[in-house]
């Protein structure tokens, strides 16, 4: 009766079939672990939100790596704005998605090393953003900031390339490595995400907070690929009772058909 799965068509449909089942197998713990990491990063950020400030150059230090457990964590510093080098970081946007630039200022501290500081978005002048924008100062003098501590960024990690050639003053990522060759001068690891003290008129604005309460769809993406896995052989199954039921259906027929035909007259 089920002979047929030894045709060309049903080897074939078999082959993908079992070709499917552990590649959703495998999208559903990919999918699992994604959700994981979402989870432990979200407790990484909210432990490092809830703990009291810090100082930067306890955990970085030139040329060093943020490490994960101490992303957002807030720090803070001592020490004056370097206006004369500050740089814009291009195509970013606020919360009403508006794109903008990220104003991006060293912050010498009292040994000469530098701390970089992202002082918020601003608004880009006008339609082009070839033009370097004007920006609100930071205050004057000596002056203490606080900020959440972030990693220097990467086009692996953010998908944004880093391209060559931009007008004068304007960066596409934030990388201490960079702005340590840019200055000629030994730059902390990583940067900051400015929090106080807060600009004059609200401008730059300052980056929010990260959100630590959202998982994600990973967890269902998980499950909904391992329902498919397991929804493969049973289709198979349904398919293949199927056709064996079409065949004898047919076969019955054929034989009806036979047997129903006129003896031919005689002559």
């Amino acid at each position: 009766m089920y002979r047929f799965l030894l045709s060309r068509q049903w080897v074939i449909l078999t082959l993908v079939a079992l070709a499917l089942i552990p590649t959703m197998i495998e999208l559903g713990f990919w999918q699992l672990h994604r959700h994981e990491h979402k989870v432990a990063l979200n407790k990484v950020i909210a432990d490092s939100l809830a703990a009291k400030p810090v100082a930067a150059e306890s955990l970085t230090a030139p040329g060093a790596e943020v490490k994960d457990a101490d992303l957002y964590r807030r720090v803070t510093a001592k020490g004056r704005f370097d206006t004369a080098h500050e740089v814009v970081v291009r195509r970013r946007t606020n919360a009403d998605d508006q794109i903008g630039f990220h104003v991006l200022t060293p912050f010498v501290l009292p040994d000469g090393k530098v701390l970089m500081v992202n002082r918020g978005w601003i608004p880009a002048d006008g339609p082009s953003q070839t033009v370097f924008p004007k920006i609100p100062p930071p205050p004057r003098g000596e002056v203490t900031v606080t900020g959440r501590l972030m990693a220097d960024q990467t086009t692996a990690a953010s998908g944004i390339k880093d391209k060559a050639g931009l007008p004068d003053r304007q960066i596409m990522l934030i990388n201490s490595r960079q702005e340590a060759e840019r200055l000629g001068r030994q730059v902390l690891g990583g940067y900051i995400d400015m929090t106080e003290p807060r600009p004059r008129g609200d401008t730059p604005q300052l980056i929010a907070a990260p959100d630590h309460d959202d998982i994600g769809p990973h967890m269902a993406y998980a499950v909904q690929w391992w329902l498919f896995a397991g929804a493969v052989p049973v289709g198979w199954v349904i398919l293949a009772r199927r056709e064996a039921r079409d065949r004898a259906a047919a076969e019955e027929k054929e034989k009806d058909d036979e047997s129903s035909e006129p003896e031919p007259a005689p002559v």
